[in-house]
């Protein structure tokens, strides 16, 4: 599922500067449980930011991993689990309501409990993709 389109509104395609309710986050997270993977996410055109609602099935993880080029809040909506955090994977319970902050360049991993895990990310949104040439390559 993702929040309706900015254009849908507007001929014109120019995103609506009114704030607007987008998602319920708790009406998804108690639907029947479903296999782990992206409940909502933030699609309006011209935004600055990506969210997403995402669900990690009980017992499933997100691998150790680090992010070298966004900072990533992270609030979770429904469930339980654990943060991996540091070079020694460092376990940290996640419940519901915790605000977790995931700096740039942090090691992280997830692990979600025995009712799964439902959680809200929000950074900055990654440019897009360009044509152009590769560092050090010679011009054409």
């Amino acid at each position: 599922m993702t929040s309706p389109s900015a254009a849908d509104g507007d001929p014109a395609g120019h995103a609506e500067a009114d704030p607007r309710i987008l998602c319920d986050a708790r009406a998804l997270a108690e639907e029947p449980p479903l296999p782990s993977g992206v409940l909502w996410k933030l699609a309006e055109s011209g935004r600055q930011l990506d969210a997403n609602v995402v669900r990690i099935a009980p017992g499933d993880r997100i691998a150790t991993h680090t992010e070298t080029q966004l900072d990533v809040m992270l609030f979770v909506v429904a469930g339980d689990g654990v943060l991996g955090a540091g070079p020694s994977d460092a376990p940290r319970p996640l419940t519901e309501g915790a605000l977790v902050w995931l700096p740039q360049g942090s090691t992280r991993s997830i692990a979600a409990g025995r009712a799964g895990l439902t959680y809200l990310t929000v950074h900055r949104r990654r440019p897009g993709m360009w044509i152009g040439t590769r560092p050090g390559a010679a011009p054409a």
